[in-house]
């Protein structure tokens, strides 16, 4: 049996910046780095220059109700799927940016939750946090499940200085799990929380329902 590969110790002390300029400054930021890095093999590559988009932490919410085992997601127009996509308009776990330095994750997580959708969270569970687009931007999306009764839930959110017009949507979880199946949920926070729910979902109904079912 072949030997697995060694893991590799590459890590920042193998990276030399060069330079380092700001090309653009807006809502979001995008730097110009010139930089150099070492080979697997040991030697050097570059110098090499690189556009890095600069965003904040952000946070996914996935809400969901183990008794009646429904989800709870939000529809918004997002200018980014305005091309290469059926609409811009796009079926998504509840999201928002960490831009306050005096808020936590959890406090992000439970506030873009009541602003989306008018709930108010007990309890949230972290899932995996992860990189969207390590090849381009130094964002880091940190994802959290919410146990939450979803009696009553779904109509329109949004904060109105901030151009929001969010439509919570209530649905089975098996329905989410079909629309993914479809295509029609297709953003990368949305997907890692609802396969990851499927991943533990009985574990899940039996620790807060006391079933399997």
């Amino acid at each position: 049996m072949k030997a697995p590969a060694p893991r590799h110790t590459l890590g920042p002390q193998d990276v030399e910046l060069l330079q380092r300029d700001t090309a653009f400054q807006g809502f979001f930021r995008v730097d110009v780095l010139t930089l150099r890095h070492r080979r697997f093999d040991g030697g050097w590559l570059g110098p090499m220059t690189r556009e890095l988009f600069m965003r904040q932490p952000a946070v996914g919410v996935l809400a969901w109700d183990p008794h009646t085992d429904e989800v709870l997601l939000v529809e918004q127009f997002r200018v980014g799927a305005l091309a290469g996509r059926g609409t811009p308009w796009c079926l998504e776990i509840i999201a928002g940016i960490v831009d306050r330095d005096d808020e936590t994750l959890e406090q992000v997580a439970r506030r873009e939750t009541a602003e989306e959708a008018g709930l108010v969270l007990d309890q949230l569970l972290p899932l995996p946090s992860y990189l969207p687009s390590p090849g381009g931007s130094d964002e880091r999306l940190h994802l959290f499940l919410a146990p939450v009764s979803l009696a009553g839930a779904g109509g329109v959110f949004g904060v109105a200085n901030e151009h929001e017009d969010i439509r919570a949507v209530k649905m089975p979880l098996a329905e989410a799990a079909a629309r993914l199946d479809a295509g029609e949920i297709d953003n990368a926070a949305s997907m890692i929380a609802l396969l990851w729910l499927q991943l533990h979902h009985v574990a899940l109904r039996a620790r807060f329902c006391g079933s399997s079912a």
